[in-house]
């Protein structure tokens, strides 16, 4: 009898107590692992974090029209960014690149501040553009407000966290409206030595939008009153055609230097004084006037939205057209 108590004790201890006891130890374990694991990013919070991302969920906004700085969450930030950068009725694809695309340019701000007290600012000609939502919803049509904006919100979300590299670093990832075809190199719009990740990429069917043609005409007088911003003693011979000519192009066809009389502008600058939309055009000469026929719209650097959207339209997803417009680039998470 008092072998078949102690069988059933010696039972009862195997089978019941100490599980419990190596489960609780075993418990304890991964709690202290996580634990340790929490204490380790707060005291090394670039271990697991190399962007800030968690120090930078919160990004400080300039508005620049009246000089507030407003603390907003990122991915709320981005909402409002990519409801002004991107067209809502384009693909989902495309506005998903848009967003990988803004987040990244936002990180990228973060890492190089511009701005004293704040990260970012609201100007495009500065940053990138930002539109309140209330102003974003006056500007859709009635029956499209809310759709559109659950659908950029969407795009964000279901890219959450994601930004483009280059050598584990986040890109400076440009962006602009319609390439006109073909994209262009930073070098020949800012100068500098380039990025590896901006190249001349080709961009098919974007002829269909209406940012992809547009032109000017002016008369000659005209064109000097305005050619005199850059220079007050220009003078054109308008009876010789020696006198205005395309010198020189870039490698992705668009004007890189141009004569105007006694002075030679590059593209870039034509394409400034003259309000052109891109510098990817054309000099047709009449007896009183002279026309230029643009294609694109924009500096014609990183992804083109319009070409994101045909891509989208044809299949491609979001990474499949980020991959496209930005050379060597690997997409990833912000906290990986």
């Amino acid at each position: 009898m008092k072998k078949m108590v102690l069988y059933f004790l010696a039972f009862v201890f195997i089978c019941f107590v100490m599980p419990a006891f190596l489960t609780k130890r075993n418990q304890s374990a991964n709690w202290q692992e996580e634990n340790n694991y929490e204490q380790d990013v707060q005291s090394n919070p670039n271990k697991e974090d190399d962007y800030g991302y968690q120090n930078n969920a919160t990004i400080k906004l300039l508005h620049k029209k009246t000089g507030e700085i407003e603390e907003v969450p990122l991915e709320q930030y981005l909402c409002h960014v990519v409801s002004a950068e991107m067209p809502a009725d384009f693909e989902m694809e495309a506005l998903k690149a848009q967003a990988v695309v803004a987040r990244t340019y936002t990180i990228y701000k973060v890492k190089n501040k511009k701005h004293d007290n704040s990260d970012i600012c609201d100007d495009s000609t500065c940053c990138q553009a930002w539109v309140s939502k209330e102003e974003r919803l006056a500007r859709w049509e009635e029956d499209k407000k809310e759709s559109n904006w659950q659908k950029i919100e969407q795009c964000v979300r279901e890219t959450a966290g994601k930004i483009i590299t280059y050598q584990n670093e986040p890109i400076n990832a440009f962006f602009h409206a319609n390439s006109g075809g073909t994209t262009e190199l930073p070098v020949n719009v800012w100068g500098g030595t380039g990025l590896p990740y901006l190249q001349v990429v080709q961009t098919a069917g974007e002829e269909g939008y209406s940012q992809y043609a547009s032109e000017i005409e002016l008369s000659n007088e005209e064109l000097i009153n305005q050619l005199k911003e850059k220079y007050a003693d220009i003078q054109i011979d308008f009876t010789n055609q020696e006198e205005i000519k395309i010198l020189e192009y870039t490698d992705s066809n668009r004007v890189k230097t141009v004569k105007f009389g006694n002075h030679e502008f590059s593209g870039v600058e034509v394409r400034s004084v003259l309000g052109l939309k891109s510098t990817n055009f054309e000099i047709i000469k009449s007896e009183n006037k002279i026309k230029f026929v643009v294609k694109g719209y924009g500096h014609g650097v990183g992804m083109s939205q319009t070409g994101a959207d045909t891509m989208a339209k044809q299949g491609s997803n979001y990474e499949e057209i980020i991959h496209h417009f930005y050379v060597g680039i690997e997409i990833k998470e912000i906290n990986s």
